[in-house]
């Protein structure tokens, strides 16, 4: 296991979800002891769900498992936690934090390679994937005299904030169209809502934004002020998903945006579910069934899950599946 500096805070956290049961303690007699959530069986294994911040979109997802997945499961129940989001989720199941998280499979790939995001802390092998459950997708917004990735280059982009998810998919897909992100583009850094003030404002050309569409942020931006969304054609989608196996190819809706009226094809990293390597295999089995056999509960509850399908569940998945998981998806033949 590997371990990572924290601070007094979060070493007192640790230990009250230690002596409260909550924490990611994998043992039959912990998890016996826990106890169930609501819904579930008194006996229930009790699984920490590592999400992101309290205002996003993986808590929100996660709080959506857990109230409808607590009451189809009768061995398993969810208690969801707000969290740092993929890298912090990484290093929490490794550190048995918590034993499931959401992630964005682009760095489930970095972190089980040990490059990119996990460039310095090494490569991880404590995790496994369960199931890709929705698209986060790589928006290029423009303003109106920008109309191809090629044209970017000498404009000012915003790219994400710095050393994130966002600025690798950009540095990626730049280089794909022969732009250096540090040395062909006047680079800024900065979240979604800073880049599309600053498009509106006119103080950049384009960014790079990679969400679930449509994006809070877009859609305002797109009332206001003419943009475009720009495309990767299918020749250079081909070359990024031979290189970089996490990506899937996404078609953007007309009308997504309000001043967008033909269908965009871009590419698309996927939210995913992720398990500890300890957790039994009859244990993440019986989540992975659930989650797929209440698709429609889940997705009346939460749009997100709208999206969810058992064969676009294993695209996009780099690093090997969780035993569970990949019984389930053998069963109903969404992989050989």
């Amino acid at each position: 296991m590997k371990k990572r500096l924290v601070t007094l805070t979060a070493l007192a956290v640790a230990a009250m979800m230690a002596f409260t049961g909550c924490g990611g303690g994998n043992s039959s007699s912990d998890q016996a002891a826990e106890g169930g959530a609501e819904g579930s069986s008194a006996g229930a294994v009790q699984l920490t769900l590592g999400t992101g911040g309290t205002t996003g979109t993986y808590y929100a997802v996660g709080g959506t498992m857990s109230t409808v997945l607590n009451n189809a499961m009768e061995n398993v129940s969810l208690k969801v936690v707000s969290t740092g989001a993929s890298k912090a989720n990484i290093l929490d199941i490794d550190e048995k934090i918590s034993d499931i998280a959401i992630v964005q499979n682009d760095v489930m790939y970095y972190a089980f390679n040990g490059t990119d995001l996990f460039e310095a802390d090494g490569s991880f092998d404590t995790f496994s994937a369960v199931a890709g459950i929705y698209d986060e997708t790589c928006q290029i917004i423009a303003g109106p005299g920008i109309t191809s990735i090629a044209d970017l280059k000498g404009e000012t982009v915003n790219v994400g904030d710095a050393g994130s998810g966002v600025e690798f998919n950009a540095t990626q897909i730049l280089a794909a169209y022969g732009i250096d992100i540090n040395k062909d583009i006047n680079k800024v850094n900065g979240s979604f809502g800073d880049a599309a003030d600053s498009i509106k404002d006119g103080k950049i050309d384009a960014a790079f934004i990679t969400a679930g569409a449509p994006t809070t942020a877009v859609v305002d931006l797109a009332i206001s002020k003419d943009i475009n969304l720009l495309t990767i054609d299918d020749e250079h989608a081909e070359a990024l998903m031979k290189e970089y196996p996490f990506y899937t190819k996404t078609i953007i809706p007309g009308g997504t945006y309000s001043c967008v009226a033909d269908d965009v094809q871009t590419l698309s990293v996927r939210a995913t579910i992720i398990a500890g390597n300890d957790l039994t295999e009859d244990t993440v089995y019986e989540l992975t069934k659930a989650l797929f056999e209440n698709k429609d509960a889940l997705a009346n509850s939460n749009a997100k899950f709208a999206e969810l399908d058992a064969n676009a569940a294993v695209q996009g998945i780099s690093v090997p599946f969780h035993p569970g998981a990949e019984k389930y998806f053998k069963e109903i033949g969404a992989i050989s």
